[in-house]
């Protein structure tokens, strides 16, 4: 069970409610793309799925049918009760969900979700444009018992996450998606199936997670961003006084490339010749 958008429409009319700008609020309204999304998500019973802001319970639900245990976030202290009635009107079939209220931006991870979960946890998301990208990022840097990241986000971020080295997108988050782990768009989104609709396309990013490479993140992702704050400059240039020729020998990287050239593989090295000193 999922919602249209005239069922969207009327509970939102309902309770008094109206999309919040400032919370990028944008409910799907489509009953296929959120059944689309659980099937991307491919968890199924035993497994344990977190999903942030979970609004109207659209995909909550669709999540739910899969049989996994889900944990629905959402911060508008306006919705929360409606979701909540939502779970519990869908009886048996919501049983294996669990609402909290809470601003993913700022819980405490440990709390939220059980780090002991065999397997790990699968987040999945439709993410408001403005959190997106600093939301995933935490996540990657900071929860390593979510396993899988599954999020709907505008096209343009999707794309810089599953960028390679030499695209157009690629940046200082595609390479931090590299060294945690795999990232592929998996699908796109048209505005239409959202209420209100967007002015971008949206697209889904898969991120799954691998142990990442020997290297310090506290120091490759600000050389990393140091690099890309000057993207079209050659190393040597925009890394001035941070890496010393005979560091960029040590890492066999040519202090003449750019930082849009180097793959994960590369920046590790370049990290490890510099606190190797």
């Amino acid at each position: 069970m999922t919602h249209s958008r005239p069922a969207i429409r009327e509970l939102l009319l309902d309770h008094g409610l109206a999309p919040r700008r400032d919370l990028g609020q944008n409910f799907v309204t489509d009953p296929n793309t959120v059944r689309r999304i659980a099937e991307l998500a491919r968890v199924g019973p035993g497994d344990h799925v977190v999903e942030i802001g979970a609004g109207l319970g659209s995909l909550t639900l669709a999540l739910a049918e899969t049989g996994a245990d889900v944990t629905a976030v959402e911060i508008d202290r306006g919705v929360v009760p409606v979701l909540r009635q939502i779970v519990t009107d869908a009886g048996p079939a919501a049983a294996n969900v669990t609402v909290v209220e809470a601003n993913a931006m700022e819980v405490d991870w440990n709390e939220l979700i059980d780090p002991g979960v065999v397997g790990g946890w699968t987040l999945v998301a439709n993410l408001p444009y403005n959190v997106g990208t600093p939301l995933v990022c935490d996540v990657l840097d900071g929860v390593p018992h979510v396993t899988r990241i599954l999020v709907m986000v505008q096209r343009e971020v999707a794309e810089r996450f599953a960028a390679s080295p030499g695209d157009s997108q690629y940046g200082a988050i595609s390479v931090k998606a590299a060294y945690w782990g795999r990232a592929r768009i998996v699908g796109h989104v048209p505005a239409t199936v959202f209420f209100p609709s967007p002015n971008v396309e949206s697209a889904l990013v898969e991120i799954t997670r691998r142990t990442p490479p020997a290297a310090d993140p506290t120091a490759l992702f600000p050389l990393v961003r140091t690099a890309f704050g000057q993207r079209r400059k050659m190393l040597r240039k925009s890394l001035s006084g941070l890496v010393t020729p005979e560091q960029f020998v040590a890492a066999d990287v040519a202090e003449t490339a750019r930082p849009e050239e180097l793959g994960v593989d590369a920046w590790v090295r370049l990290t490890n010749a510099l606190t190797s000193r």
